[in-house]
């Protein structure tokens, strides 16, 4: 009787709590559940880069971008970004490393692979260049119309442009044609090489995180280069003499893709694909180039501390070099004409998307 009255006596008090046990357990498990399908549901894409993580390209354009795709996707898409090669490999190999899924995304220079996508050189040609604002929009548009194939081994989800390049010298300023003669000078991509070799330079191909020790070293007399990477770099420190040139359109630039292994994309929700779509192409493009185009001032600003010397081609004597560089881009006209493109079209096609996105 003893033992019946305390197992009873138990009972009862357990049938009593029975239910507030339940119920904390129920909502225990739901919020287990709930962490475990948001979990499963993130997706982490890893992108990777050849620049520092105070590159305008990191600090400016790819860290916002990330934070707004996390936002939009209500945190079930991030990106991870890895600067300086630091998962492995060298610039040129980027490309391949989005093809190949080594990384999820990569952001880097076409012209980093000689001749690979030579559509896309139309917009390095010589004196193409406006602002970055208007050339990366008209690259943009330009590339989902001519660029589809040529990139179509990954999925791109960013075309755009550096502001207008400059000669940053060691040695020697640059204030005529005749002063490259026999210059060893840095150039991202074949048109650029192209280009100093008829205005007289020995070219040097090389991809920029090679430039400050092969400033250093003598390797090269002088580099072609965007200010805004010269702040990464700390080039100005390495030169003293600076050439730009005035009118409507710059000697060159470079073109850029930030680009995705296809079959991570592919393999992507619906939804989450939707959100990459609406935060890049022409509104990333949009972010971009004005991007580029405002950080130039800081390198400006660093070299003129230091006391370096600045030359300004006029617009007049650009002239020259438009004249001189000509051949640049007929040779690039009959060469693609030869490999079966409609070069004349490209041409035509940048040039008028340039200008209209100069009157924007």
């Amino acid at each position: 009787m003893f033992l019946f009255s305390l197992f009873a006596s138990a009972g009862g008090r357990l049938s009593r709590r029975l239910p507030f046990t339940l119920s904390v357990f129920a909502l225990f498990f739901s919020a287990l559940l709930a962490s475990v399908q948001v979990s499963v549901a993130a997706e982490t894409l890893r992108l990777h880069h050849f620049l520092n993580s105070q590159s305008t390209v990191q600090r400016g354009l790819l860290e916002p971008w990330a934070k707004r795709v996390e936002l939009a996707s209500g945190g079930r898409l991030r990106i991870e970004i890895f600067p300086l090669m630091s998962l492995g490999g060298k610039a040129p190999q980027l490309y391949d490393q989005a093809k190949d899924g080594f990384a999820d995304i990569v952001w880097t220079l076409p012209g980093y692979t000689r001749g690979r996508f030579p559509i896309i050189e139309v917009f390095e040609l010589p004196f193409m260049v406006a602002t970055a604002d208007a050339t990366s929009r008209a690259l943009q548009e330009f590339s989902e119309k001519h660029l589809r194939e040529e990139f179509g081994e990954t999925h791109p989800l960013l075309f755009h442009v550096h502001a207008r390049g400059s000669f940053h010298s060691r040695k020697k300023a640059i204030k005529e044609m005749d002063d490259l003669k026999g210059l060893k000078v840095r150039g991202p991509s074949r048109i650029v090489t192209d280009m100093l070799s008829v205005l007289g330079a020995v070219p040097v191909g090389m991809p920029v995180p090679q430039v400050p020790q092969s400033l250093s070293r003598g390797v090269i007399d002088a580099a072609m280069l965007p200010w805004q990477v010269t702040v990464p770099l700390r080039s100005s420190e390495l030169v003293r003499h600076h050439t730009e040139f005035a009118g409507d359109r710059g000697l060159y630039t470079a073109t850029f893709v930030l680009t995705m292994n296809k079959k991570r994309y592919e393999a992507l929700p619906a939804d989450l694909r939707a959100v990459l779509d609406k935060e890049s192409g022409a509104s990333l493009a949009a972010i971009a180039g004005p991007l580029y185009d405002h950080d130039e001032e800081l390198g400006r600003k660093i070299a003129r501390e230091r006391g370096n010397e600045f030359v300004l081609i006029s617009a007049r004597d650009a002239k020259k070099w438009r004249k001189a560089t000509s051949s640049v881009i007929t040779d690039w006209l009959k060469r693609m004409k030869e490999k079966g493109y409609d070069s004349e079209l490209y041409l035509k096609d940048a040039r008028r998307l340039i200008k209209k996105y100069e009157k924007k």
